[in-house]
């Protein structure tokens, strides 16, 4: 990966103008294709296979008058006036109609109907005309909403004076959320904070201006899908909000690596600007890769909860984090290639910054938090524990109108129905029965009417009809508690245990829905698929962090730490949303459920976050650990472990403090102004951003490490095995800068090996091979076999280091692979075939494998092929050792096992010219 990334950041930086262009030219074309075919946002929250949706769409076949979007018009009568009055009836009467004549009206129930009990109140001062619509909540448009809304202001004139009418109800409960001037003052203060950390004021724009390009290109994308699937309208704010922080911080951890190695040191001077850009690439972009993978992946599996909305929801998110590296890994360093010496800091602050280095509150702060370890541990993880027992008792349910800005139509409508008619009029249940065996259809649904009404928390049923064609009853239900409200829940499930019972009295079959029951269906869908996610997402970080640290226990300490984050964030939003404590220092109305979406979506991005400091703090301790024993193999482990503890934070801290600040500012400025979902998820992500970052990662990791010593760095062997390595550091590299001219600066050689041993199978083994030359390796088949595929780059030695082909071994075994050709004397189809087919690729090093073996045209081919190809090495595998004369070799190896098996260890390798 680290190798990759280094060519491919020279490649950016080289190429400069065309990457730019090329990214521009992707922003206009995907902004063009938005404007021409994008759709629009779609809150349809439903779950396929639900029995409330099942409900739904049968009653849409059977009943669909009863199933159609629905709307309320309010009237709301002065002082001393009622609806008994007949000047008043007339006036709404007259509502009605005009109403009723709206191209998106299908039918118009008045107040006064007589097959409906209560649609006026108790004090007869506020009527509710009930409206149902054309279409579905995807079909009907805002400019359908505003023409209804107008028609209400102008209605309003054949009222008595002092009437108000509004319109609200199902079909205005969809508020899109909106940025303001607000969120834009996160970027003010990146900004500031990326000046404060990189001390140039162009280089703090670069991460700004990549950030902002990933946003604008994802949110084209989303307009884009919109027209093609339902995509809700919470998911573009959701890309925004996370595209801007993973964005700048991604562009940041390159970026100040780049101007630190530009910087250089008092012992040697700053890198080229186009080496440095690439090692910054191969290095800080490796962590880059893993810490979006994480996110992307955490994001990805929101998908385990079945939910379409919320799978769309982490999908597109996922896509706005995967732009955010990409333009991280192609155009930053494109930029920086444009600006080039203009990157470099000045010496002037150089010098003043490199004695900070080691007298700074990094690392007064480090050294405090170690002094007592145990106690520091206690500290985090008990404040911590104690602030997320308050997630014990989230509320969460999916938005409606009384979560609406105040002010806003609908929310109007929502407090008004509450105030005169009951908070259960805002939500009502639907239930259906199969009345088609049915002689008496209505007294049976008269006797479906009584018992609902006598039921525990329900308000009154208002109405209780057959269809047509009396094979389907219809029973509207007015609960006596709010849509959002847990007892409403309860109400629910006691309709639905009630199925059997009426299966037999009357004999009928029921089911619940409605918009309310679809709610709670993915309420308690969402709140079901909370473990089984957290599970994922423990046990991928776990894997993941074994994988980048070969360590057992510094996974076990970053998940316990990111379940303290999670838990912290959860009970902060709990004692703020749901309890309302401090909800005037966010601009919160009042306390209310959150959104059922909200934990799910918050433990998937913090997951990702949480990751990436772990990632960029803890992985500089151990770079810092090896680096010490290499230098000083008597070195005590555990004194090594810890010192490393202090010059690892010294020298990371401040890059990862800094990108908390700026991910926690973007998240926290979409709080003030935020809509809905929105203001609680960028709450969560901000208080769990903060927490995270530095109560876990920079005050308890540095706690543990100090307490586990070299421990901590622990690996069963089996596993260390078993487990790939992944090079966030980009130590390969490192390892391939230091040995950029080994064995010769223009490495013209095609094979060069030293002391290359495969553990239990070949001892030591040197070779060197120009182009043209041909080796032969002689002895057993097994070891034979294991030497040529360990040269070839398709099996990993165990010892020692080779270059073939121009690329180093271990590292860069992929392209080796692609450099040089294996092929087996008896292969099925023929030496002569497989080596043609292989020659057409050019490859630098052929590898023939039982050579020895071929006689005929295959052996001719052979001889011709080196004979005819002076640009290409050969080594050739013969069990035979008679056989090894006729190649004239330049190079020969003779594996001498004696009359052991060939399995075990050659104990002599002998090579002769």
């Amino acid at each position: 990966m680290s190798s990759f990334l280094y060519r491919l950041g020279r490649a950016c930086h080289r190429h400069h103008r065309r990457v730019v262009a090329l990214w521009l030219a992707v922003l206009v074309l995907v902004g063009a294709l938005a404007g021409l075919a994008g759709g629009k946002y779609s809150d349809n929250f439903s779950i396929p296979g639900a029995p409330s949706q099942v409900a739904l769409d049968k009653l849409r076949l059977t009943f669909p008058q009863a199933a159609a979007v629905t709307a309320n018009a309010l009237v709301v009568l002065p002082e001393g006036t009622t609806t008994a009055a007949p000047a008043v009836r007339a006036g709404i009467e007259k509502v009605v109609k005009d109403l009723g004549a709206d191209p998106v009206v299908d039918q118009v129930t008045s107040p006064y109907n007589e097959m409906i009990d209560g649609l006026i109140s108790d004090d007869q001062r506020v009527a509710m005309v009930q409206l149902q619509l054309k279409g579905s909540m995807e079909t009907i448009t805002d400019a359908d909403r505003e023409r209804l809304l107008e028609l209400g202001d102008r209605v309003q004139a054949d009222l008595p004076p002092g009437s108000e009418l509004h319109l609200g109800g199902q079909a205005f409960s969809i508020e899109v959320p909106t940025m303001t001037a607000t969120e834009g003052l996160g970027l003010i203060v990146a900004l500031v904070v990326l000046f404060v950390t990189l001390g140039s004021m162009i280089a703090a724009g670069l991460p700004l201006l990549t950030a902002v390009l990933g946003v604008g290109i994802s949110m084209a994308l989303i307009i884009l899908a919109a027209g093609l699937a339902d995509v809700n309208s919470t998911t573009p704010m959701l890309a925004v909000m996370l595209g801007l922080a993973v964005g700048i911080d991604y562009a940041l951890f390159i970026l100040s690596r780049h101007r630190e190695q530009l910087r250089g040191t008092d012992e040697s001077p700053g890198l080229d600007p186009e080496e440095s850009t690439a090692q910054a690439v191969a290095t800080a972009g490796s962590a880059v890769v893993f810490a979006g993978l994480t996110v992307c992946i955490a994001l990805i599996g929101l998908g385990l909860a079945n939910i379409p909305f919320l799978t769309v929801m982490g999908a597109f998110a996922a896509v706005a984090v995967a732009l955010a590296v990409v333009i991280a890994l192609t155009l930053l360093p494109a930029l920086m290639g444009m600006l080039g010496e203009r990157m470099r800091p000045r010496q002037k602050a150089a010098k003043k910054q490199r004695p900070a280095a080691r007298r700074n509150i990094f690392d007064w702060w480090v050294r405090l938090v170690t002094r007592v370890p145990v106690l520091t541990v206690l500290l985090v993880t008990v404040g911590l524990g104690a602030l997320s027992v308050p997630a014990a008792n989230l509320q969460m349910s999916l938005p409606n109108s009384g979560q609406q800005s105040a002010g806003s139509p609908a929310r109007v409508e929502y407090d008004l129905v509450a105030k005169h008619f009951g908070p259960g009029f805002n939500g009502p249940l639907i239930v259906t029965a199969d009345i088609l065996a049915s002689n008496d259809p209505m007294g049976l649904m008269n006797k479906l009417k009584a018992d609902i009404e006598a039921t525990p928390g329900v308000e009154k049923v208002l109405l209780a009809v057959p269809n047509r064609n009396a094979d389907t009853g219809f029973v509207q239900v007015i609960p006596t508690t709010a849509p959002d409200d847990p007892a409403t829940a309860e109400l629910v499930q006691r309709l639905v245990d009630k199925h059997e019972t009426w299966l037999t009295t009357p004999g009928v079959e029921t089911a619940i829905t409605g918009s309310t029951a679809i709610q709670i269906d993915v309420s308690q869908r969402l709140a079901n698929a909370l473990l089984p996610f957290g599970i994922f997402v423990v046990g991928l970080s776990f894997v993941l962090l074994m994988m980048v640290f070969r360590s057992v226990w510094v996974p076990v300490k970053a998940t316990i730490g990111y379940l303290l984050s999670v838990g912290a964030a959860f009970g902060a939003t709990q004692l703020v949303f749901n309890e309302g404590i401090g909800a005037q220092v966010i601009n919160l109305e009042k306390a209310a459920p959150i959104i059922s979406f909200m934990p799910i979506v918050i433990m998937g991005i913090l997951f990702g976050l949480a990751m990436d400091y772990e990632v960029f703090l803890v992985s500089r301790m151990r770079e810092d650990y090896v680096h010490a024993l290499r230098r000083d193999p008597g070195l005590d482990k555990h004194v090594a472990a810890r010192q490393a503890i202090l010059s690892g934070f010294r020298g990371s801290a401040p890059v990862v403090t800094a990108a908390a600040v700026i991910m926690f500012a973007v998240f926290a400025f979409f709080v003030p102004e935020g809509m809905g979902p929105i203001k609680q998820i960028a709450f969560g992500l901000a208080l769990g951003v903060a927490v995270d970052a530095f109560l876990v990662r920079m005050t308890l990791v540095p706690a543990v490490l100090q307490l586990l010593g070299a421990r901590a760095w622990w690996l069963p062997r089996g596993l260390d095995k078993a487990l790939p390595v992944l090079d966030v550091e980009g130590e390969a590299l490192h390892r391939e800068l230091e040995l950029s001219d080994w064995p010769t600066p223009e490495h013209t050689e095609a094979l060069h090996a030293e002391d290359l041993r495969i553990e239990g199978i070949v001892g030591a083994t040197s070779l060197h091979l120009d182009p043209g030359q041909v080796a032969v390796i002689q002895g057993d088949s097994y070891p034979r076999r294991a030497l040529m595929l360990a040269l070839s780059g398709r099996l990993d030695a165990t010892d020692g280091r080779a270059r073939i082909a121009g690329h180093l071994l271990p590292g860069r075994a992929a392209d080796v692979r692609q450099a040089t050709c294996f092929l087996q004397a008896n292969g099925a189809s023929g030496l002569r075939h497989d080596l043609a087919a292989a020659l057409r690729r050019n490859p630098r090093v052929v590898f023939v494998e039982g050579a020895d073996a071929l006689a005929g045209p295959d052996l001719a081919a052979l001889d011709e092929a080196i004979a005819a190809i002076p640009e290409a090495a050969f080594v050739l595998g013969l069990h035979d050792r008679d056989a090894v004369a006729r190649w004239k070799p330049q190079r020969t190896i003779i594996l001498d096992t004696g009359s052991e098996p060939a399995v075990t260890p050659a104990r002599q390798l002998v090579e002769s010219k």
